[in-house]
């Protein structure tokens, strides 16, 4: 690559602040722009690394004294259903997904109103407004898709993803669904249903983001297996501690 190629970013440091996954923990996270047309190589160079993306931004994790939050994917091609994962596809097979250009809705919006109302009452998106919400879908410099389920009986919206679209697979940026729904397990069917379309893209990995090991709110990540965290020395296998066989 010649000098023409990736200009290297400025990254910056946020303020302290109370973790929102450990009590007593304090967060900071490092931080850099997306913007111009080495958006997306800048996106994937740093995901693998460990940054997410939210917005026009990447961040990681950068607290003292604690490393607890880690990246993690799940290898997709490897990927086999347990048993108590098939019984949440089977409670899905009547909904419907669709993948569509991220353009908010006002169905959109309501859905997430009720969910933020329902799971996070307390947490920093609680008040998100229309408009934050549109930024937060459709302010993206880097390949995004929003994808719907719906019921296909009446076609009534269940659950959005907003999601990127990687060389490497799908990153699963944020996602919320009918919380009424429980007995479907709306959350770990959208983690399904993008593990299945990497599979059928054939395409390696389906990163979920950061997880946290002592965190009752991050525990679901580990039933999707083989899952890879990453380490100090690149990625490498966790041992499985699902049950989903």
């Amino acid at each position: 690559m010649t000098d023409q190629g990736l200009q290297f970013p400025k990254f910056y440091v946020t303020a302290p602040s109370p973790c929102p996954y450990l009590d007593g923990k304090i967060e900071r996270k490092v931080f850099t722009e997306l913007r111009g047309p080495d958006a997306a190589a800048l996106n994937e160079a740093l995901g693998r690394v460990g940054f997410r993306r939210s917005q026009s931004v990447v961040y990681r994790p950068a607290c003292e004294g604690c490393s607890e939050c880690v990246s993690v994917r799940v290898r997709a091609r490897d990927f086999r259903l347990g048993r108590s994962l098939r019984r949440v596809v089977r409670s899905n097979h009547d909904l419907k997904s669709e993948v569509r250009p991220p353009i908010v809705t006002d169905e959109q919006y309501e859905l997430l109103q009720a969910y933020l109302g329902t799971r996070h009452a307390d947490g920093s998106m609680a008040d998100m407004t229309a408009d934050e919400y549109r930024d937060m879908v459709e302010t993206s410099p880097v390949p995004t898709v929003l994808i719907e389920y719906r019921r296909a009986i009446d076609g009534r919206l269940m659950a959005v993803a907003l999601t990127d679209e990687l060389s490497d697979g799908l990153s699963m940026i944020y996602s919320f669904f009918d919380t009424e729904e429980k007995s479907r397990s709306l959350g770990t069917y959208i983690i399904l249903d993008h593990i299945d379309r990497a599979q059928r893209a054939n395409q390696p990995y389906v990163y979920l983001g950061y997880w946290v090991k002592g965190s009752p709110k991050m525990q679901y990540k580990g039933r999707f297996q083989p899952l890879e965290r990453l380490g100090q020395n690149g990625w490498y296998e966790v041992e499985a501690q699902d049950n989903a066989k």
